[in-house]
């Protein structure tokens, strides 16, 4: 049985949203504030992450995202693993997928992940995908919520959670720093009766 594993990077007040430095916004760009130090942790984090990842979720924003900064072309340890790995995209207008070994999921939300957590045995890992977290995390689908926080209030943008129709707790299974400064938190779904 595969287990949803959100994996975002968020501010201190929530914020997933990163905008580019150029972009006009106020808060473009936070994502690369971060030290030298902290960077490579980070992604020594995110390489074994996937690693240990049996699939990936996306909705077609992130996937395009990842697709439009090269990653089904790109060399290197992470970028492969990244695309040997089953790739499975919530989308009702992605047609042609640009990135080998992706899929893409057009029906119900419920339907396709309660099938893909069926047909897959191990961490199915969902990379950033805003609105996609939000509607898995208000039809009790995701397992596992695994939160790089940096060191900023942002006061402005997307954030992780929106309004649920109920209460979604969590329990927290480990907490450790990556790099010199950044809180990684990991939390699992506790299924009420």
């Amino acid at each position: 049985m595969g287990k949803i594993v959100v994996s975002e990077n968020v501010s201190l007040d929530g914020v997933i949203e990163v905008a580019a430095e150029d972009d006009g916004s106020r808060f473009g760009g936070w994502f690369d504030w971060m030290a030298d130090e902290d960077r490579k942790a980070w992604a020594e984090a995110g390489f074994e992450e996937a690693m240990n990842a049996e699939a990936l979720l996306m909705g077609r924003l992130s996937y395009e995202w990842f697709v439009a900064r090269g990653w089904q072309s790109r060399t290197g340890a992470w970028a492969d693993r990244l695309r040997s790995l089953p790739k499975h995209v919530m989308s009702s207008t992605l047609r042609n997928p640009g990135w080998d070994n992706s899929t893409v999921l057009k029906g119900d939300l419920v339907d396709e992940v309660s099938a893909l957590k069926r047909d897959v045995d191990g961490d199915i890992v969902v990379y950033a995908s805003g609105r996609l977290v939000q509607a898995l995390l208000e039809h009790d689908l995701v397992d596992e919520l695994r939160l790089t926080v940096y060191p900023f209030v942002l006061g402005a943008g997307r954030r992780l959670f929106g309004e649920t129709s109920a209460k979604k707790p969590m329990r927290l299974v480990e907490a450790r720093t990556v790099g010199a400064g950044l809180p990684f938190l990991v939390y699992r779904s506790v299924r009420v009766p």
